[in-house]
């Protein structure tokens, strides 16, 4: 009975993982994106589904409000193309470019090249949609 029970459960665990994995739209389309294993990552997931406002700034990203305030380890980092990050706990950043500030990291666009990326963020008006598997 008790194997029973314990395989119930590993496979109850092992099916909420895979319906909580966090999937972003820009735009309207699907972006592969590698999650980090955080504290600021699984907050993120008790929001979606979420559609943020982007706005372009500076040239090599897009900032957007969450609405929400998420735990943050924030870190000196120079972010590179694709790098999706959490600033001062309650913007969502997604870099087409590159910059150096304290962040907390949250993942990263897989599958697109920088041109592919800069195409797809320098611009105004973009929105991101944020849901659960």
């Amino acid at each position: 009975m008790r194997l029973i029970i314990v395989a119930a459960f590993i496979l109850m665990l092992a099916c909420s993982c895979h319906a909580s994995e966090l999937n972003i739209m820009i735009d309207g389309e699907n972006i592969p994106v590698e999650w980090e294993n955080n504290e600021s990552v699984n907050a993120l997931k008790k929001f979606a589904p979420l559609t943020v406002k982007m706005s372009a700034y500076g040239g090599f990203e897009q900032v957007g409000s969450l609405g929400h305030n998420l735990p943050r380890s924030d870190i000196s980092i120079t972010t590179q193309p694709g790098d999706i990050v959490l600033y001062s706990g309650n913007q969502i950043v997604i870099f087409h470019g590159s910059n150096s500030w304290a962040y907390t990291k949250l993942g990263r666009i897989t599958g697109k090249t920088q041109s592919e990326l800069k195409n797809m963020l320098n611009k105004s008006g973009v929105t991101l949609e944020i849901s659960l598997e």
